[in-house]
């Protein structure tokens, strides 16, 4: 099929390439860490094998080109654009991806799990920080250019794959191995992306419970999912179970605001960047059984406006609940959103019985 007409619309539909001159947009400064405690179908991967291609050298570092304009050059170069069924929004500003790569402190040697690539603007600049990067991308387009892009750097792994489906800590873990055993110091990954909105939900309860493998995951989210996930409180309509699984799993930090004119095709809503850093597995809260532990909190969480000791009356009698709850130090008469993520574990272990 003639793909002309698809970069005429594409050349149309993208702004035009600001000047040195024009300003950045601002980002919203920093919040300070939240300390609060709120409340697979196996697939077989195919890997990209990557080709050289032609880069110039700066400051000892291979340079690719700017990522704005390779950003255009390269959809163009394809004849694609941008899917809303895989939720493919392009990042046109290089100092952002430089502030999320920095915000995961990304240094010579690190390992970099990166979640859709797309034409590899963030890949580029962790490239250049000196990680070595594992790409997921789904779009089997998009896995072939990236990997053209940057096949001469030997810096980056292609994994063609449904994210949510791929087996994700076994792929690290091989990746981390081999690189230990070929003489270089171990340490924990890092995990920096641009995440499709639609799968948000999903990649962090993913990647959160890995803390054997990751020490911090950096995500570029929808701005009400960013602020939901590390700003919901007590007592309020937007504290649920994902905020316990969060504060269970990690330590959430608001980092800034993106907004929407920096991507292509323009979302309808403003993104932020949130860092998680996560917690070893010997810092989780004191459990006999996250299964059990998380099965009930959801059911505690499924009649919200219930006591607990309605919602919670098939793992034990309510006088049994009312009395665990006193002993956490809360009223009889307690709501699932009025507990922390201590109070759960308490009153986990007070009622749950293995």
């Amino acid at each position: 099929m003639n793909s002309a007409p698809h970069i005429l619309l594409l050349q149309q539909s993208l702004p035009p390439i600001s000047s040195p001159q024009n300003p950045r947009p601002t980002l919203r400064p920093s919040l300070p860490a939240h300390n609060s405690t709120p409340g697979a179908r196996k697939s077989t991967p195919t890997y990209i094998t990557a080709c050289a291609k032609t880069t110039r050298k700066t400051g000892g570092r291979r340079k690719n080109p700017d990522d704005y304009h390779a950003t255009l050059t390269a959809l163009n170069s394809k004849g694609r654009f941008p899917r809303k069924s895989l939720g493919q929004h392009y990042m046109l500003d290089s100092e952002i991806n430089d502030q999320l790569v920095a915000a995961a402190e990304v240094g010579e040697g690190d390992v970099v799990l990166e979640i859709g690539p797309g034409t590899g603007s963030l890949t580029n600049v962790l490239i250049n920080a000196g990680a070595t990067v594992l790409a997921i991308e789904k779009d089997p387009y998009m896995a072939t250019l990236v990997s053209e892009r940057f096949g001469q750097t030997g810096q980056l792994k292609v994994l063609q794959e449904d994210f949510v489906k791929c087996h994700i800590h076994s792929h690290m873990s091989s990746l981390l191995g081999s690189i230990e055993s070929s003489g270089a110091s171990s340490r924990h990954a890092k995990v920096v992306a641009n995440i499709p909105f639609n799968i948000s939900t999903d990649v962090v309860k993913q990647l959160l419970p890995m803390g054997d493998i990751f020490s911090e995951v950096v995500l570029l989210l929808q701005e009400e999912t960013a602020f939901r996930l590390v700003e919901s409180y007590l007592r309020t309509s937007e504290y649920r179970p994902i905020n316990v699984f969060v504060n269970f799993y990690s330590d959430p930090e608001f980092k800034f605001k993106v907004p929407r004119t920096n991507f292509f095709p323009q979302p309808n809503v403003d993104a932020a960047v949130v860092k998680f850093r996560l917690k070893q597995p010997t810092q989780y809260p004191p459990v006999s059984s996250t299964k059990s532990f998380f099965s009930m909190v959801n059911s505690a969480f499924n009649g919200k406006r219930k006591m607990l000791r309605k919602s919670l009356q098939h793992i034990c009698t309510p006088s049994e609940i009312e009395s665990a709850l006193e002993n956490v130090g809360r009223p009889a008469t307690s709501r699932p959103e009025e507990l922390t993520t201590d109070d759960f574990v308490k009153l986990h272990n007070l009622i749950v019985k293995e």
